[in-house]
C-alpha cells in the first residue's frame, strides 16, 4: 500500500522537474534556441496563444532566430508580444519574417539570469516538498487506520525522505548547475 503511495509521489516529482526543465529552457543563454521565445504569449486572433502555435522559430545562427509566422497579419502582434517580453531583444521585422539578434550578455543580466533561475529552482523544490508532505499524510492515515504497521510507517517515511533527497539533490541541482553554466559561458 505505501509502495503505491510512493510511486504516485514519484511520478508527480517528475512532472515538477520537468515544469523545472520547460521553464529554464526559457532563460536565455549566449547561445540562439527556439525555447527562448517559443513560450511568449502573442495576442493572436481574438485570443493570447505561444509563439510556437502562430509561428516557426528557426536558427539561422548561433545569435540569429527567425520567426516566421504562419499568416502574415501575425508578423505586427508576434513582434509586439517580443518587445513586451523580458528578453531584452528588439525584434527585426522584414516583410515575412521577424529576426532576433542576441547581443552579448552583461555580467549584471547574467547575474539575474541567475537569480530567476535560482527562483526557479527554488520553486521546483517546494514542489518537491509538498508531494513529500502529501504522501507523508496519506501513510500516516494508513497506519492510523491500521492498515499499515508501525514500522512499515516509518520505513515508508525514510524511504520517501530519499526520493526526495535524489530529486533535490541530483535532479533538480544538476539542471539547475548545467543552466547556470549555460549562462556564464560566451
Amino acid at each position: 500500500m505505501e509502495q503505491e503511495v510512493i510511486k504516485k509521489m514519484t511520478e508527480k516529482m517528475e512532472k515538477t522537474v520537468d515544469h523545472f526543465r520547460n521553464e529554464t529552457a526559457s532563460l536565455r543563454t549566449s547561445r540562439a534556441t527556439p525555447s527562448l521565445v517559443d513560450r511568449i504569449q502573442v495576442e493572436c486572433y481574438g485570443s493570447m496563444m505561444e509563439l510556437n502555435q502562430v509561428a516557426s522559430i528557426s536558427v539561422a545562427s548561433a545569435t540569429t532566430l527567425v520567426i516566421t509566422p504562419w499568416d502574415k497579419n501575425a508578423l505586427e502582434p508576434i513582434a509586439r508580444a517580443i518587445t513586451q517580453s523580458n528578453l531584452g531583444i528588439a525584434p527585426i521585422a522584414d516583410k515575412d519574417t521577424i529576426r532576433l539578434s542576441l547581443p552579448a550578455l552583461s555580467q549584471e543580466r547574467r547575474d539575474s539570469l541567475i537569480k530567476l533561475l535560482d527562483q526557479y529552482a527554488e520553486d521546483a523544490k517546494i514542489g518537491i516538498r509538498k508531494e513529500r508532505e502529501d504522501a507523508i499524510k496519506h501513510i500516516q492515515r494508513q497506519k492510523e487506520d491500521g492498515e499499515i504497521r508501525e514500522d512499515d510507517f516509518f520505513k515508508a517515511k525514510n524511504d520517501i525522505q530519499k526520493i526526495v533527497d535524489q530529486f533535490n539533490n541530483e535532479k533538480i541541482q544538476s539542471v539547475r548547475d548545467k543552466k547556470e553554466a549555460e549562462i556564464l559561458s560566451n
